[in-house]
């Protein structure tokens, strides 16, 4: 007979594998546009492309960083790469209000999604911001929790290595 304990801990390992499998597809989960209105994560991505989903808020200083980092050799990535950006805000109803003046002062060329509820987020497993999800043909292939100046070279690396295969 198995003992509690174990039965537990293997029930939890079950679900942490399971979990894991459930990662390798980008969900369909709704998301709102700077216009307010509601969108379909799937129906964002250009999926002939490679797609770069960046998580962040404006009050998350390595977030806006890591954005502004990218946002000066953007141009060059769209040429070398053919790639795009989709920049996931996850502020809450207090800092949402935020979001639009940052992004026009900015001039960001990325498209900005509105994770409101968080639903993309957790059903990604996101622990927090900034974090870095790079997607072709609807299947995640890259994750990257922080920001450290520089580390935006690492991800183009990778994703030249992804498109010259």
């Amino acid at each position: 007979m198995i003992k509690r304990p174990i039965l537990v801990l293997l029930t939890i390992c079950l679900i942490s594998t399971n979990r894991s499998y459930a990662q390798k597809l980008l969900p369909d989960v709704t998301l709102t546009n700077l216009k307010g209105n509601s969108t379909s994560i799937l129906d964002e991505i250009d999926h002939s492309k490679v797609t770069i989903l960046n998580f962040w808020a404006t009050w998350c200083i390595p977030c806006i960083n890591e954005l502004e980092a990218i946002n000066d050799i953007y141009e060059d990535w769209q040429e070398d790469l053919n790639i795009e950006l989709i920049a996931v805000s996850t502020d809450d109803s207090r800092t949402q209000k935020r979001v639009r003046p940052l992004v026009n002062g900015k001039d960001w060329p990325y498209k900005i999604l509105f994770d409101k509820n968080h639903d993309l987020k957790r059903s990604l497993n996101i622990p927090s911001v900034p974090y870095t999800i790079i997607v072709f043909e609807n299947k995640i292939l890259f994750r990257k929790s922080g920001y450290t100046p520089g580390s935006e070279y690492e991800l183009y690396e990778f994703i030249e290595q992804l498109t010259t295969k």
